[in-house]
């Protein structure tokens, strides 16, 4: 699958959907992130059943602004609705692969008794 552009419009119904949703926050001017995006693409290819996204931070400031990106690239990921993962930097293509891994070992159960313990349910971003 190939990764799709989010918008402000489109940012958060497709990070509220089931299933896990990974989205980069870029921008063209960013070495980083230039090296981080074919990286980003070739997950995309080898998972799938996961929805890849990309914010262009130029192009989208008031959503990056209103979930707080100071840094870029930065790494958002999302299951079932529920942020479960946030790190600013490029991620190499073994740590990506690992990451992703350990997000569907997930057991988001947990996660929500967890969230909803520390009155956090409810939140998606």
């Amino acid at each position: 699958m190939a990764t799709i552009a989010l918008s402000e419009q489109t940012f958060s119904e497709t990070v509220s959907r089931d299933g896990i949703v990974m989205v980069d926050f870029w921008a063209a001017w960013c070495g980083p992130c230039r090296a981080f995006g074919p990286v980003f693409e070739a997950a995309s290819a080898d998972h799938p059943d996961i929805v890849f996204g990309k914010v262009d931070t130029e192009a989208e400031p008031g959503l990056s602004g209103s979930l707080g990106i100071m840094s870029i690239p930065t790494l958002m990921i999302f299951r079932d609705g529920i942020l479960v993962f946030e790190q600013p930097g490029a991620q190499p293509a073994a740590a990506l692969a690992k990451l992703i891994g350990a997000v569907r070992e997930l057991d988001m159960e947990a996660v929500r008794r967890e969230l909803a313990a520390t009155g956090k349910a409810g939140e998606s971003s």
